[in-house]
């Protein structure tokens, strides 16, 4: 990964997220206590303002003594109401930065994965429920830490006002909140249940949409289509029962929770006159009695929230079992560990599905940094196994160095670290253009530079939400040009020191195709850029030629080899470029 990336330690550890924010919850406990603290105290006003009145209509106050009241109770407001936009505000910066650094994790565990182990869990389908258990997860962090202020403090700071007025009555008004909690805590296996469901059926449903899509034509020829039909018809229905039952369980029962909170109201009702007339177990006034009911309205109204947090919390465990396999600290195995390169160099090289049955041999070369090198040859000769010999899959005999250094005897970790590989297969995850580019990444810069790179940045900029744009499982939601592009940039935000580019410009016009190229030479100086592809018209502009043909392969450039190689030659010509031409534009 890269510098911008910082390092996490047990991402896997809840706390982990808690103590590398301290700072912004040092703000939200500030905040929170003074705000869930002047909860009370500004129903203690209300219930004065209240007194205030009545004892203006008996004579024995004045309206300035309103005015004065009414002015403290203002301030008051203020003062909690303003703490309150602040601990929200911090809150929110907490639950992003920890979403971010999720995020960053499952990215860098994806990316690490071999192209085989994204192929067979279906990464865009895995990567697309992943990132909404993410979401899930830093979206129960932040109702968790909202309300452990906005209801934990707001009630223990409610209940000492309640204790201080009456504390029999408080006692006998607490009977019926804990009755809620109890049925919210004996609901937890049933919800838990429920969203668990809810999620798997999710991801099966987008398994049978993409599988029903890709292998539609497939399922026709075959006359299975109506069979097809009715397993995705299943499925969906399964899906939508599961979705209204977790739905069901999570709002419908709220209400209940705070109707059960709120029966105490007739025993303060009852209790509470008999302290205003004098013969209860207190003797009140009528702002004792207002601040009173006032203050156990409140705590009941947070009683309810206190059960929609356990259900919040409930569905977050469910989301955090899912990604914790994905939140594994990044060992040294993995750590990429990138090599310069100043030089490449191949000697008598020959490479295969078997070392006895070479597709290409005796490549010879030496690549320098800031070059860009030219790959083509005809059908099946091998330019693509070339490109994927850097990913060790095709095994090779002669040499492959890298400034002296034998290829297949670096570690993965060293090979990641200085190989980047686009091929024909790149993979679009179903996320925002900018995420997508950035895999993690905080610099939005680095996206917008790329994109201008790649002659995307005004298409992006048209769409509706920007760089924010989703794209849709496999890219659906662009173009096949602007698909191409996308990849393209990515790859250049997260540049190595080789850069292998498999056919990048298929989808572009020649146009654009020029102006990506010029951008590609002035962004790659410090690394080696092979550029594999079957259109010839830029090849002129390559530093150095490797063409493949009949299981043979010749490093030269553009000019020698169109001298000497006939067939190089007729498939330059066809690519409706003159050689003349070019040489002007050069």
């Amino acid at each position: 990964m890269t510098d911008d990336f910082r390092h996490i330690s047990r991402p896997d550890s809840i706390l982990t997220y808690f103590r590398s924010n301290w700072k912004a919850l040092s703000v939200v406990t500030a905040t929170g206590l003074i705000y869930n603290i002047g909860l009370p105290v500004v129903a203690m006003l209300e219930g004065k303002l209240v007194q205030c009145l009545l004892d203006i209509f008996n004579g024995t106050s004045v309206w300035m003594d309103m005015f004065h009241l009414g002015l403290i109770y203002l301030g008051t407001v203020l003062l909690v109401q303003g703490s309150r936009f602040l601990k929200r505000l911090y809150v929110r910066k907490f639950a992003n930065a920890i979403s971010r650094d999720m995020k960053h994790v499952v990215y860098n565990n994806f990316i690490h994965r071999s192209r085989n182990e994204l192929h067979e869990e279906k990464a865009g389908s895995l990567m697309t429920r992943t990132i909404a258990d993410t979401d899930a997860c830093a979206e129960g962090m932040r109702k968790f830490t909202t309300e452990i202020f906005d209801t934990g403090v707001a009630m223990i700071a409610y209940c000492v006002t309640l204790f201080i007025y009456d504390w029999k009555l408080a006692l006998l008004s607490m009977i019926f909140p804990p009755v809620s909690y109890y049925i919210a805590e004996r609901m937890k296996k049933i919800v838990v249940k429920a969203n668990s469901a809810y999620k798997e059926s999710a991801g099966d449903l987008s398994d049978a949409a993409l599988d029903r899509v890709g292998n539609a034509m497939t399922y026709r020829l075959a006359g299975v289509e109506d069979i097809q039909n009715e397993k995705f018809d299943k499925v969906l229905y399964q899906y939508r029962t599961n979705a209204i039952k977790a739905d069901i369980l999570v709002s419908a029962t709220n209400p209940v929770y705070e109707m059960i909170s709120l029966c105490s109201v007739v025993v303060i009702v009852y209790f509470g006159a008999k302290n205003v007339s004098g013969t209860g177990w207190t003797v009140w006034n009528i702002a004792a009695f207002t601040t009173f009911l006032n203050c156990f309205l409140k705590l009941a109204v947070k009683s309810g929230k206190a059960a929609k947090l356990f259900n919040a919390v409930h569905k977050a465990e469910v989301s955090w079992g899912r990604i914790k396999p994905f939140l594994q600290e990044e060992t040294e195995e993995y750590k990429e560990k990138a090599l310069p390169a100043d030089i490449l160099i191949a000697e008598n090289l020959s490479a295969g599905y078997e070392a006895d049955k070479p597709i290409f041999s005796h490549l010879n070369f030496d690549f320098h940094k800031g070059e860009i090198i030219g790959v083509s040859g005809v059908i099946a000769s091998g330019k693509s196994t070339f490109g994927k010999v850097f990913l060790s899959e095709f095994t090779y005999t002669g040499n492959l160095k890298v400034d002296g250094k034998e290829w297949k005897e670096l570690s993965e970790a060293e090979r990641n670290g200085t190989i980047a590989y686009l091929g024909h297969e790149y993979e679009l995850f179903p996320l925002s253009i900018k995420d997508n580019i950035l895999l993690g990444e905080s610099d939005e810069e680095k996206a917008e530079k790329a994109l201008k790179a790649v002659c995307l940045d005004q298409e992006v900029e048209n769409m509706q939400a920007g760089m924010d744009t989703k794209i849709g499982d496999k890219g659906s939601g662009l173009s096949g040009g602007q698909m191409e592009r996308l990849a393209l940039a990515r790859t250049l935000v997260h540049q190595k020191s080789v850069m292998v580019l498999d056919d990048p410009f298929s989808a572009l016009d020649v146009k654009t195709e020029k102006e990506v190229f010029a951008n590609l030479r002035n962004l790659c100086k410090d690394s080696i850029v092979i550029l594999i592809s079957h259109r010839l018209a830029l090849f002129p502009q390559c530093d150095q030629v490797v063409w493949f043909e009949n299981g043979t392969a010749l490093t030269s450039t553009h000019e020698a080899l169109l001298k000497e190689n006939k067939q190089y030659a007729e498939v330059f010509a066809l690519s409706n470029v003159s050689p003349e031409a070019d040489h002007e534009t050069e």
